[in-house]
């Protein structure tokens, strides 16, 4: 086997990219990732280095690929090392930079390594785990693993970290109406109260594919999304050029809610869709509307899945509140790799503490859960 690295998407061909990840996860599609790279989204400035990762067999045959990244920091990730970092600080070895095996500012579960067959998938992490420290970086870090990942992963000695999300699932629902028949009658009200507040409101929606937007909505619809990250003093993950290019190409996985108030658009729900999935990205609002953002991420998506016969709507990370509105919860999980000795040791101990008390906590949300029949699980995603 032979590992190397290539510093942009567009130095190996699409076919030959995608070849290695099904084609209804929209986020390893080699479109999607090379746009991140043309349209400034990542880079060196962005801390966000591609670095992919292709492994050849004897004959220079690919068998295996991966989205890599340097990181010069640990931001936009969603899976949370900053007190790693600050611990390899203090025993005296530079944190950054660190390998990540990720798609950039998605916390979404999907395939990490598109491999041949299992047994590549296993070579290439095994490979990766062998040369992140050759290369001169701290760590290795794989986020948002899918069950075959996972196993993979764990095969070449990555430490599991797990964490919670919260997912809808359409479980044969007809329509919202039965949908919500399914909640206790506490939660039933709340949604209902909820959307009524933003109907009283006047706000009406349309949902829009990527592709059929106008320049100028997809100026206003920017605008909305950066809003939410400036009233946080950040700056935007993803940029202009981003929307205005790949957002609008013919077949593009961008699905949009847009709302109005009269003609004016004051909110927005910026969504992709792959195969029986919806996932829910970013939101952005013009103004404070009650209820306005539980209606546009998550009622209005709820609605769409119904609609379109979706069986599943990852609507991001984190966020107990998901449960309140018919969210289950479902493990997500990670692999780490640390070059420092007594780091890795003190990260292993305190992981195996971290997912007994995520089990407990997944437990303990299922035993409460919001319909009046429990009993499901989505341990496994």
């Amino acid at each position: 086997m032979r590992l190397r690295f290539i510093e942009s998407a567009d130095r190996i061909a699409a076919r030959t990219w995608d070849a290695f990840f099904p084609h209804d996860y929209p986020f390893t599609r080699h479109a999607f990732l090379l746009a991140l790279e043309r349209y400034g989204c990542v880079g060196r400035w962005r801390g966000w280095i591609p670095h992919h990762a292709v492994l050849e067999d004897s004959m220079g045959e690919v068998v295996a690929v991966a989205p890599l990244y340097l990181k010069t920091h640990s931001y936009g990730e969603f899976v949370f090392d900053f007190s790693w970092a600050n611990a390899s600080h203090r025993l005296g070895h530079p944190y950054y930079p660190k390998w990540l095996l990720a798609i950039p500012f998605t916390p979404s579960t999907g395939p990490r390594v598109g491999a041949a067959t299992p047994e590549r998938r296993e070579q290439m992490f095994s490979a990766l785990a062998g040369a992140f420290a050759d290369d001169g970086a701290s760590s290795l870090h794989a986020l948002f693993l899918d069950e075959p990942s996972a196993v993979a992963a764990g095969s070449a000695g990555g430490l599991s970290r797990h964490d919670i999300q919260f997912h809808w699932h359409n479980h044969g629902y007809e329509n919202f109406a039965e949908f919500l028949a399914r909640l206790s009658s506490e939660k039933r009200k709340k949604i209902l109260r909820e959307r009524r507040r933003v109907a009283e409101a006047g706000i009406r929606f349309e949902w829009r594919s990527g592709d059929t937007l106008s320049e100028t909505e997809w100026v206003q619809v920017y605008s909305l999304y950066s809003n939410t990250y400036e009233e946080r003093g950040q700056d935007p993950y993803l940029t202009p050029d981003f929307f205005l290019n790949y957002g609008r190409e013919a077949g593009s996985p961008f699905k949009l809610v847009l709302a109005y108030e009269d003609a004016r658009m004051v909110g927005t729900a910026i969504t992709l869709q792959g195969g029986d999935t919806l996932y829910g990205r970013h939101w952005g609002a013009a103004e404070h509307y009650h209820s306005l953002h539980f209606e546009t991420c998550y009622y209005q998506g709820i609605e769409y899945c119904l609609h379109e016969g979706l069986r599943r709507f990852d609507a991001g990370a984190q966020g107990e509140h998901k449960l309140a509105r018919g969210f289950e919860p479902v493990i997500t999980r990670s692999a780490h790799w640390l070059a420092a000795p007594r780091l890795a040791n003190a990260v292993r101990h305190a992981l195996d503490d971290e997912r007994r008390q995520v089990a407990a906590m997944y437990d303990e949300i299922v035993a409460t859960s919001p319909f009046r029949i429990t009993g499901r699980t989505n341990k496994e995603d």
